[in-house]
């Protein structure tokens, strides 16, 4: 598992003839050649790390390298564990449904919304039921308008072929 991977040039692998260097501490030690930079480094048993190559010359800092990379994973561990992955639920109907399924369908759209998550909701049309298809654009707007005080509806009631469905996002979700 590599978390932290960022291809930094440390030590030896400088080739640069010019460094500008700054100190553990953070203050300027200024412009010298890197093989002077390297011995500071040993003299203080830190890394010398190119921090900014595209710079001129480029910019070098002492510094603990496997500490800072362990530190760097650390964070980036951290910012994942804390983020929320939006899932898009599927919740599907047919224009014949009757009232006590699609408040069961309704409840769990809006159990799926509370969590955050983005709802696809879906009419299924078969055989005849696609001469009434506004049957289901009106099934589909009052499925969202149910679910008005949790959710935003994203698009309008779209057929494609044999299906129409919305999308609904939770008024809560960060964007």
């Amino acid at each position: 598992m590599t978390i932290a991977n960022t291809a930094h040039q440390i030590n030896e692998e400088i080739r640069d003839r010019e460094v500008r260097l700054i100190g553990a501490d953070g203050a300027q030690l200024g412009v010298m050649s890197a093989r002077e930079a390297q011995a500071r480094a040993d003299e203080a048993g830190l890394d010398l790390v190119k921090i900014s190559p595209t710079a001129t010359p480029p910019v070098c800092k002492l510094m603990d390298y496997g500490k800072y990379r362990f530190e760097q994973a650390k964070r980036e561990k951290e910012a994942k564990k804390n983020q929320h992955v939006v899932e898009i639920k599927e919740v599907r109907m047919s224009p014949g449904i009757d009232i006590g399924d699609f408040n069961t369908k309704l409840r769990s759209a809006q159990k799926f919304l509370a969590e955050g998550n983005r709802v696809k909701v879906t009419v299924r049309f078969r055989g005849r039921e696609m001469a009434h298809t506004d049957i289901g654009r009106k099934l589909l707007l009052d499925f969202a308008e149910q679910c008005a005080e949790l959710s935003v509806l994203d698009k309008e009631p779209k057929l494609e072929g044999r299906h129409m469905s919305i999308f609904l996002s939770a008024k809560t979700a960060k964007r």
